[in-house]
C-alpha cells in the first residue's frame, strides 16, 4: 500500500524495453500529437474496436487512462519508438490471467511502417518482457478473419494458428470473427524472436508479475 500522493515504484521506475532499433516505453502526454497522426488513418484502425482518431482529445484520453490500467492489471501498453524516427505504433499486453500465466498481445503501427520489420522486433521486445521478466507461459494473439496481413505477420514471427472464434470482436455495431494464435514459452525459445538482443529495465506493475 502506498501513502496518499506517493508515486508507486512501477511508475517512478517505469519499464523500458530496448532492442536493436526500437524501444518500448510508456506513452506520455507529449506523445498525443504523434498518436493522433498515426491513428487518424482509417486503414490503420480498420479492424480496431476504436478509431480512427479525429481530435487530439482522443489520444490524450487514452494516455491519461494508462496508469490506472497498469495498476489494475488491465493493460500494460507501450509506445513503440524508433531510435531515429520517434513513435511509430503501440504494442502491449491485456487480458492477463495470473493464475494461468497468460496474456494477450496486441500491436499496431502507422501505415508507413507496415512491412518494415518493425513488427518482428516489437514482438521480440514484448515477448522477452512477457516470458523472461513477467514469467508468463503463453501469449495469445488474434486477427480478424479478413485481415490476412496480420495473420501472416503473426505466423512469420512464430505464433501458431489455433482456430476461429465466431462473433468475438465488436467494431461499432458489427461483430467480427477472429483467428486465434498462440505462442508458448517453448515456442518463443525456439523462434526467431528469441534471437534478438533485448534489454529490460524498470519495475513492472505488481499485477503483471505472475511468477
Amino acid at each position: 500500500m502506498y501513502s496518499i500522493g506517493a508515486v508507486p515504484p512501477h511508475e517512478s521506475d517505469p519499464l523500458v524495453v530496448d532492442g536493436p532499433t526500437l524501444r518500448l516505453r510508456y506513452a506520455t502526454p507529449d506523445d498525443a500529437p504523434q498518436l493522433l497522426e498515426l491513428a487518424s488513418d482509417p486503414d490503420v484502425t480498420r479492424w480496431f474496436s476504436w478509431g480512427p482518431y479525429t481530435s487530439i482529445e482522443e489520444p490524450q484520453a487514452y494516455i491519461d487512462g494508462l496508469a490506472a490500467k497498469r495498476a489494475a492489471g488491465e493493460l500494460l501498453e507501450f509506445l513503440v519508438v524508433h531510435r531515429d524516427e520517434g513513435p511509430i505504433g503501440v504494442t502491449g499486453l491485456s487480458e492477463l490471467s495470473p493464475r494461468n500465466r497468460h496474456a494477450t498481445v496486441g500491436t499496431w503501427f502507422g501505415r508507413d511502417w507496415w512491412g518494415s520489420g518493425a513488427n518482428l522486433e516489437s514482438k521480440a521486445l514484448i515477448a522477452a518482457l512477457a516470458f523472461e521478466n513477467l514469467r508468463l507461459d503463453r501469449l495469445t494473439a488474434w486477427a480478424n478473419t479478413r485481415n490476412g496481413r496480420s495473420q501472416l505477420a503473426l505466423e512469420r514471427v512464430g505464433f501458431r494458428r489455433e482456430g476461429v472464434l465466431a462473433g468475438w470482436h465488436r467494431h461499432g455495431d458489427t461483430l467480427h470473427d477472429v483467428v486465434v494464435f498462440g505462442m508458448l514459452r517453448g515456442d518463443w525459445e525456439r523462434s526467431v524472436l528469441a534471437e534478438l538482443d533485448v534489454s529490460v529495465r524498470g519495475t513492472p506493475p505488481p499485477p503483471f508479475i505472475v511468477g
